[in-house]
């Protein structure tokens, strides 16, 4: 992240704190404020009609429920992948499900239960494209290939695999989509996951295809303000309880499909 960005992310919320109670007066008020994707399909989707569906969604619910907290407790607040430490640090939410990556860089700023689930980096572009088949085809400052400010995704395609590549950095996977439509970009990388979620998106079908490339292991965590051990060993126990009782299985198939083959569901230690 760059610091002037951060700096800016960092006021916009202290202002927000300061202005609208959040934090710890939606504790006193019993809500649990939990950071998600509004543009994620099938992992974190704020729906026209102002609901809540994803993979992500369904998680947060379930530990919701198992700390406690009613349905209509719990606030879904928008995050962007380069401010989900912040959201954390600054009391705005509690939790964060939002396809949040578990690495060594942001455990030295957050804590993490889990992992709950593992994606793979790979590359989507459009159904009729056949110049990009491979990450090398993208070795070339004539491509573009578009990914999130404060993802990980493109720095590690272009690091190993394509280091002449052109990085388009937007502030959200819904400003790739709408890039690699209109031709600015010519391929978006992420994981797998969000991938396939906007590939089957209503409108979306036949337009983009997944190139099948298995470039990194992702690791889903929940993301804890660091130092609260106590709340991450409470959502760890949550967690290992959904895997067990058939619900993480459910939520994969619900919101992936049934022809969406994810890795078989870590192996969580409640209470760690």
């Amino acid at each position: 992240m760059k610091v002037p960005q951060a700096c800016a992310v960092a006021a916009v919320i202290a202002l927000t704190l300061t202005t609208s109670g959040c934090g710890g007066d939606d504790e006193a008020k019993g809500k649990l404020a939990v950071g998600i994707k509004f543009d994620q399909p099938g992992i974190g989707m704020r729906e026209p009609d102002g609901t809540f569906t994803g993979f992500d969604v369904d998680v947060a619910r379930y530990i919701a429920k198992e700390l406690g907290y009613k349905a209509d407790q719990i606030e879904f607040k928008q995050v962007y992948s380069n401010d989900r430490e912040l959201f954390l640090q600054y009391n705005e939410v509690q939790l964060v499900a939002a396809s949040y990556s578990i690495n060594d860089k942001r455990k030295e700023k957050v804590d993490f239960a889990g992992p709950y689930f593992v994606a793979h980096q790979d590359l989507l572009t459009r159904a009729e494209d056949t110049s990009v088949n491979k990450p090398e085809d993208l070795n070339t400052p004539a491509k573009q290939l578009c990914s999130v400010t404060g993802s990980t995704s493109a720095e590690n395609l272009r690091s190993r695999l394509a280091p002449k590549a052109s990085i388009l950095e937007l502030a959200g996977y819904s400003e790739c989509i709408v890039a690699l439509q209109n031709h600015t970009a010519d391929a978006m990388t992420t994981d797998n996951s969000i991938l396939a979620g906007y590939a089957a998106r209503k409108g979306n079908e036949g337009k983009f295809k997944l190139l099948g490339q298995s470039l990194s292991v992702e690791n889903y965590g929940i993301g804890v303000k660091k130092g609260n051990k106590e709340l991450v060993g409470k959502v760890n126990a949550a967690l290992k309880k959904m895997v067990e009782d058939g619900s993480w299985a459910a939520a994969v198939k619900r919101n992936f499909g049934a022809d969406y083959k994810a890795d078989q569901a870590p192996a969580i230690t409640a209470g760690s």
